[in-house]
């Protein structure tokens, strides 16, 4: 599964909802709160990520592309 910013952003969204925090109206700042979240998390995830490899001629780590 691939990470995506706009669903992890509708995540976000559907949990601040869920928590009472306000996401529409003029002075509602979520949305955008939410996609900034979403934008950090996925960059730190894709150029942080390794996967292991423990067998086999292609053993090693390997960054994750």
């Amino acid at each position: 599964m691939s990470l995506s910013n706009s669903a992890l952003k509708g995540l976000i969204v559907g949990e601040m909802t869920a928590q009472g925090i306000e996401v529409a109206g003029d002075h509602a700042w979520a949305e955008k709160l939410a996609a900034a979240v979403a934008n950090a998390v996925v960059a730190h995830i894709t150029a942080s990520a390794q996967v292991t490899v423990s067998g086999g001629s292609s053993a090693g780590t390997y960054k994750v592309a």
